[in-house]
Formats: structure tokens, C-alpha cells, sequence
């Protein structure tokens, strides 16, 4: 077996809380289940019972001014700190967590870390040409017993904003906006959109840990949503759907699990 380096892992991220913003992490340990701890948690809409996302920012519109971490490094034995928009916290385990979130959004809701049966969310897609649908809310099902869209695991390469930059110059491609799990400093001169081209291999990433690369990563209005210094911008979707039919990364699910690290080298495995 032979292994051809494709790049290497410049940061690693984990959202705590589905639709919140996240944190980054030097290492983390990534299993069957995903990065460790990542999307454990999400709200539950008490009025409609579907999960909260700021993939409907018409019904969500603030979901990114809220940020979520661990308060420690062992995450199993830790809790969730949510910084809400005004700077102040609570944490997943405060009796009280349900009250001050419902308030803070304008609407109740319920911090859970059991998934519903048969999960559901809603979808607003933007009134753009380039889209299967315009200017709808549809309901979208989430594969059953997690918080993830679709898969578990995303990556992301540096050649694919890279591309994405040079056909829309004035569009801020920040790693921020596509909520990668895995960002991969994938080096000058490769291929554009060049994870495109894993699809269907095996990646070793370090010493312990394979993906297989199952599909291209669909992108939707959650891209396009003002976070941080990042600004509103259809655009941002619009050049992705314009050059890589909407997709901006790919999703992998975990053949062998372990431990992973910034600066680990990414590989195709080659039988």
C-alpha cells in the first residue's frame, strides 16, 4: 500500500451547538460519531418540534451572534458554554439554560442532546437563478440519531477559496463562512476545487485516522450570513454555484478512528 500527499491539516474545528459558531481545536480525537463533540448539542423549536438552523435565517436570524465551546479540554466530562450576542454565558447544564436562550432568541426553545426521532429542519432557499428551488422554506430530514445535514465529517481546501477568490475578487472566502470540521491546507498549484477529485478514495490523515470520501458538500443561504468581520453577501453562493454546481468542500465518514492534529499530512491511500 502506497500513499500520495495531498496537503496538510492547517485547522480543526467543532461546533458544539448546531447553527451556533464554534470553536477551533489543536487536536481532536474523531470516531463513527465525528469530531469529538461536535454538534452534541442543538435546539428544538417547542412550537413546530424541528431543529434550530440557521439554515432558515428568516426564522433564525442572530443564530451566528451566539458561540459555542467546552469548558474543557475533555469533552466527555465537560459542559457547553454558549456566549450569547450581549457577551454573557450559560452553560448546557444551568437550570435556567432554556429560559435565557428562548430569550435571547425571541422565541422557545429547548437545548437538547438526545436527538428527536425522525429529525427535521428548515431550508430557505435564496431567490437565485443558479437553485433547484427559490425563495422557499422546505423541510429537510437529517439522517437519524444526529445533529449533522447530511454527513458527518466536512473538508475543505485552501485550493477551493483560493479559486473561488479569483472568480469573485470582491467575495470575503473566509474558512469561517463553509463551517468546516477539517481545513486542509492543500499547497500552490493544485488543481482547483481539488477535493472534487477524492471523491470515493481513502484519506489517512496522521498516523491512525482514514476517511473515505463519500460526496461533494451542497451549499446553501447559511454561507452567505454576516458572522464576525465576515459581511452579508449572496455573492458568496453565487460564484460557488456558478464554478462547482453549489459545492464548496466535500463530506468523508470515518473508517478508523483516532486522533488527529494540526499540521498532520493528509493522504490518499493507494492499494
Amino acid at each position: 500500500m502506497s500513499t500520495d500527499q495531498v496537503g496538510i491539516v492547517s485547522s480543526l474545528w467543532r461546533y458544539p451547538v448546531k447553527s451556533m459558531m464554534g470553536e477551533v481545536v489543536i487536536s481532536t480525537g474523531i470516531s463513527e460519531q465525528g469530531i469529538d463533540g461536535d454538534r452534541a448539542y442543538a435546539l428544538v423549536d417547542n412550537d413546530s418540534g424541528k431543529i434550530v438552523s440557521a439554515k432558515n435565517p428568516k426564522l433564525w436570524p442572530n443564530m451566528f451572534s451566539f458561540r459555542s465551546r467546552y469548558s474543557s479540554k475533555n469533552v466527555a466530562a465537560g459542559k457547553a458554554v454558549i456566549t450569547l450576542p450581549d457577551g454573557t454565558t450559560v452553560s448546557s447544564d444551568q437550570n435556567n439554560v432554556n429560559a435565557v436562550l428562548s430569550s435571547a432568541l425571541g422565541r422557545d426553545v429547548t437545548l437538547v442532546s438526545q436527538v428527536p426521532k425522525n429529525p427535521q429542519l428548515e431550508e430557505y432557499w435564496p431567490d437565485m437563478e443558479e437553485l433547484d428551488n427559490r425563495d422557499i422554506v422546505t423541510d429537510e430530514n437529517m439522517p437519524a440519531g444526529t445533529f449533522y445535514d447530511l454527513a458527518i465529517v466536512h473538508i475543505l481546501t485552501s485550493s477551493t477559496l483560493e479559486k473561488l477568490a479569483e472568480v469573485y475578487p470582491d467575495g470575503q472566502f473566509d474558512v469561517r463562512r463553509f463551517r468546516p470540521n477539517i481545513f486542509v491546507n492543500s499547497g500552490a498549484g493544485n488543481a482547483e476545487f481539488v477535493e472534487n477529485e477524492w471523491i470515493g478514495k481513502t484519506i489517512a490523515i496522521g498516523s491512525e485516522v482514514k476517511l473515505k470520501i463519500t460526496e461533494p458538500c451542497p451549499r446553501c443561504v447559511m454561507t452567505t450570513l454576516a458572522q464576525g468581520s465576515l459581511q452579508r453577501d449572496t455573492g458568496i453562493l453565487r460564484a460557488a454555484a456558478q464554478n462547482n454546481n453549489a459545492h464548496v468542500g466535500v463530506y468523508a465518514e470515518v473508517i478508523q478512528a483516532g486522533s488527529i492534529q494540526c499540521e498532520d499530512p493528509l493522504t490518499i491511500v493507494r492499494d
